[in-house]
């Protein structure tokens, strides 16, 4: 496995705990003071401090940890010296050290270069997703969770593992280095392909959906009693006749036009309102439980207190509860590249811990 020295802000940060969970050796240069993850909110027991963002706390998980000071002549040399050992270096920009000066020292270097300069709701404006999220006459509504963040770091984890696998099987230029640019806007702009092909097909600009979906009829989040669930039956006659023995709406099982998938799509509003009327008086769960009996797709709209519950993600050991020595003991998600490989990753380090013994191995002068 290789060696990279990650110096990310957060959306990279994500892309090197991909590649931490697949077992490589990842070690995080940070100052002195610690990275920008340690100081995000929310901090877990509600006390900020070095080590208690749960932000740094997943982030981080399977990275070592060492300080350094690349403000100084001292701190950038240390790094170069670490950058001569290490397979990658994945750095967002402007680079702490010469780009010159990294690669003179290792040749046959990895470096990715991640231009995420612009803050994270800047760049999913300008790639064109936020124009095709929110109610259909709203204003773009942002989503939550940092998604665009974590999508930028699995362009990062993929841009990384690439320019690893050409280091090591390329023919001619096995042993060479490689330079690799990732924009985060860019890397935004591609999740939206969909907008660029209606348009290229049809000439028409896709719409806001809001909760409904676009493709049939019977596609959407809609309320019941205790919450949310989403809906998408498929088109075929098959898909329509179980949705009617879950939905005992005589509205839809009178109506002889609505058996056809074309014109039930054509009265999308009006069927998705004769199906909120029926699920507005069930239990979320139940409503799932049932659909899953009937043979088509639905899922209850899960909060992230439910996701900590849920028995799917605890069973395939996504979840998995630890003994943290400073938090007790936690329910922590694994990650999914770990979760394949069934490894149990390393708690995220405390600042600067393994910084005694990587310098140790540049020898007597680094320490």
């Amino acid at each position: 496995m290789a060696r990279i020295l990650d110096l990310t802000g957060p959306a990279g940060a994500y892309g090197t705990r991909l590649l931490a969970e697949l077992g490589h050796d990842v070690v995080r240069i940070e100052s002195p003071k610690g990275d920008s993850l340690r100081s995000l909110h929310p901090h877990i027991g509600g006390a900020a401090g070095l080590e208690t963002s749960a932000f740094h706390q997943f982030m981080n998980t399977g990275k070592r940890s060492v300080a350094l000071d690349l403000e100084t002549e001292k701190g950038r040399s240390l790094l170069l010296a670490l950058a001569a050992k290490a397979d990658a270096v994945v750095a967002s920009l402007p680079l702490a050290v010469d780009q010159a000066a990294l690669i003179a020292a290792n040749p046959s270097l990895v470096l990715v270069r991640l231009d995420d300069t612009q803050p994270e709701l800047v760049s999913f404006a300008r790639s064109g997703l936020l124009s095709i999220t929110g109610q259909p006459d709203g204003k773009p509504v942002v989503l939550g969770g940092h998604l665009a963040l974590s999508a930028v770091g699995v362009y990062v984890a993929l841009a990384t593992i690439s320019a690893l696998f050409g280091q090591g099987n390329g023919q001619d230029d096995a042993g060479v280095g490689y330079v690799v640019d990732v924009s985060a806007t860019q890397a935004l702009a591609t999740l939206a392909e969909q907008v660029w092909n209606e348009y290229g097909d049809t000439g028409e600009t896709l719409e806001r959906l809001g909760s409904q979906g676009g493709n049939t009829a019977l596609a959407g989040a809609l309320a019941c009693a205790d919450g949310y669930w989403m809906v998408s039956v498929p088109r075929d006659p098959k898909g329509w006749e179980n949705f009617l023995k879950l939905v005992p709406h005589t509205a839809l099982s009178s109506d002889p036009e609505l058996a056809d998938a074309a014109k039930r799509k054509k009265r999308k509003s009006e069927v998705l309102g004769y199906v909120a009327e029926w699920s507005g008086t069930q239990k979320r769960n139940e409503i799932v439980a049932k659909a899953q009996d009937f043979g088509f797709p639905c899922a209850p709209v899960m909060s992230p207190l439910d996701l900590t519950r849920d028995p799917q993600l605890h069973a395939r050991r996504f979840l998995r509860p630890v003994e943290h020595p400073a938090f007790g003991k936690i329910d922590f998600p694994v990650g999914a590249l770990a979760n394949v490989w069934d490894r149990t990753l390393p708690f995220a380090p405390k600042l600067g811990e393994d910084t005694a013994a990587l310098l140790a191995e540049l020898g007597p002068d680094a320490t």
